[in-house]
């Protein structure tokens, strides 16, 4: 009875443990996206996080006749790729990205965590004549 006991136990925290690894530390997804920097904070009550906004040409709408900005919220663990992203709010960038099954609280409040700056350049201005303007 002890060893089944035993072998019952060891295989439970096993299969924990890999549920646990594959729900906050797997990577589900690596991709690019590019926008322009929204905002980008230090934030967290007890985790300090670095925490971003993009917003990204286009829109999407999810429910039919609404239009929303198409948005991606992420967070930044590495301080360097931080005090990257804090030098260029406003500007066009291309960031490089992990997607996680979970958030854990010292890594952020999202399930993207950006790892990279690809890309940072100028928004494109615009001489106002794709704007629909009555002339």
């Amino acid at each position: 009875m002890k060893k089944f006991i035993w072998v019952s136990s060891l295989i439970l925290v096993l299969v924990l443990g890999i549920f646990f690894w594959w729900k906050f530390y797997f990577v589900f997804g690596e991709g690019v996206k590019a926008g322009s920097l929204n905002y980008f904070v230090k934030k967290g009550v007890i985790f300090k996080t670095y925490e971003g906004r993009m917003v990204q040409e286009g829109f999407q709408s999810p429910t039919s006749g609404a239009l929303q900005s198409n948005e991606f919220r992420f967070s930044v663990t590495d301080p360097e790729v931080a005090a990257i992203l804090e030098r260029n709010s406003g500007k066009h960038l291309e960031l490089r990205y992990q997607e996680f099954n979970g958030m854990l609280p010292w890594r952020g409040t999202s399930e993207f965590v950006v790892t990279q700056v690809i890309n940072a350049s100028e928004s494109a201005e615009t001489d106002g004549g794709t704007l629909p303007v009555d002339r």
